[in-house]
């Protein structure tokens, strides 16, 4: 007997004794655990799932998948290349069991992604009667509120240490005020930026590689050389 199960975001066709690997589970080597979303066992086919049927499986191993590299180059005028490595975390199983009935009483561990939260089992507590309010008594005409003050307006400038940043290319108020907030407030800090901090603050503020196509780093180091 064969089933087709589906678990992160893939589908695996399986009958006892094979071994496959999925993405990683939330279980330790030598546990059983049950996949319950299965989409077909035998010649039953689900709508979408079959109903009370599962596979159990035992947990040989967590492992990594094979390298996988991402390579990026940017021919533009300041261009860059950058290479970056990824190995996905996997989980190896062996499939002991394929249930066409029954899963649902098997008391077997349910098969949950490492990356996702059990769902409450809880119902949530019910809403405990309003109290009725006491008859109010007849209040006075409160009276009119002073219209209030308005708060006197944020001032738009940076703090008196900061650099003027925005002598970068690209750079205008609104750009200056997020690396401000970002804790940038000086050409040295631009200056002294290696690749690492280049690819952090592209990601951080949504520069989309903004900081290399403008060339900020040569600039501010050109500006702290005239400072000095």
């Amino acid at each position: 007997m064969f089933a087709v199960l589906k678990t992160g975001g893939k589908q695996y066709r399986v009958t006892a004794g094979d071994v496959l690997r999925v993405e990683k589970l939330a279980a330790a080597a030598g546990e059983t655990v049950q996949f319950n979303d299965i989409l077909m066992v035998g010649a039953t086919v689900g709508t979408p799932l079959v109903e009370d049927a599962g596979v159990q499986a035992e947990v040989i191993d967590q492992i990594k998948g094979e390298k996988v590299i991402h390579f990026v180059k940017r021919r533009r005028k300041h261009s860059s290349k950058r290479t970056k490595g990824h190995r996905q975390q996997l989980t190896l199983l062996k499939v002991t069991e394929i249930l066409e009935k029954g899963a649902a009483k098997s008391g077997v561990k349910a098969a949950i992604g490492a990356g996702s939260a059990p769902a409450e089992a809880e119902a949530p507590a019910k809403k405990a009667p309003a109290k009725k309010a006491a008859p109010k008594a007849e209040a006075k005409p409160a009276p009119k509120a002073e219209p209030a003050k308005a708060a006197p307006k944020a001032d738009a400038k940076a703090d008196a240490g900061a650099d003027d940043l925005k002598k970068l290319s690209g750079v205008g108020p609104a750009l200056e005020k997020k690396l401000h907030e970002a804790g940038v407030t000086s050409f040295a800090q631009i200056a002294a930026w290696g690749a690492d901090e280049i690819a952090e603050f592209d990601e951080k503020l949504s520069f989309k590689g903004r900081i290399e196509r403008e060339g900020w780093v040569d600039q501010a180091k050109a500006i702290v050389a005239e400072q000095e």
